[in-house]
C-alpha cells in the first residue's frame, strides 16, 4: 500500500471484483435502490475498500459506509471481527450503519430512511 493509500488499494482489487460480481440477494436489492445516484442524488459505490476492509457500499460525500450483515455475521467471533473493523472506520472518520440482510426486503423504507438521515448530515 503507498503510503497515505487507504481507498481501494491494489492488492484488494481482484477480490473487489469477484465481491461485485457475486453480490447477495440483499446486496443486489441495495444496490438497485443505490446505484446511478437514484437514493436522493447521493453517489454510491459498492464493495469498496477502505485499508484492509472491503465494505459493502460506501457513500464518499458523507463517508458513510453501509453493511449488509447474513447468518454468517450471527456467531461470536463475527461479531468481534465486525465490532473491531467497525471501530477502525469510525477511527478513521467514517460512520458505519449495518442492517440485517431480511430487513433489505422487509423493511426497505426503514433502511432507505436511515441511510438518508446520514448522508444528510
Amino acid at each position: 500500500m503507498r503510503k497515505g493509500q487507504i481507498k481501494n488499494v491494489g492488492y484488494l482489487k481482484e477480490r473487489r471484483r469477484e465481491l461485485r460480481s457475486n453480490l447477495t440477494p440483499a446486496e443486489a436489492a441495495m444496490w438497485k435502490i443505490l446505484q446511478n445516484s437514484k437514493l436522493d442524488g447521493h453517489k454510491f459505490r459498492r464493495q469498496h475498500s477502505i485499508e484492509n476492509y472491503i465494505v459493502d457500499f460506501y457513500c464518499p460525500a458523507a463517508k458513510l459506509v453501509i453493511e449488509l450483515d447474513g447468518e454468517v455475521h450471527n456467531n461470536p467471533i463475527a461479531n468481534q471481527n465486525d465490532y473491531e473493523r467497525d471501530e477502525q472506520l469510525k477511527y478513521l472518520g467514517y460512520k458505519v450503519l449495518r442492517f440485517e440482510n431480511k430487513l433489505v426486503f422487509e423493511h426497505t423504507e426503514f433502511v432507505l430512511d436511515t441511510i438518508l438521515q446520514h448522508v444528510s448530515t
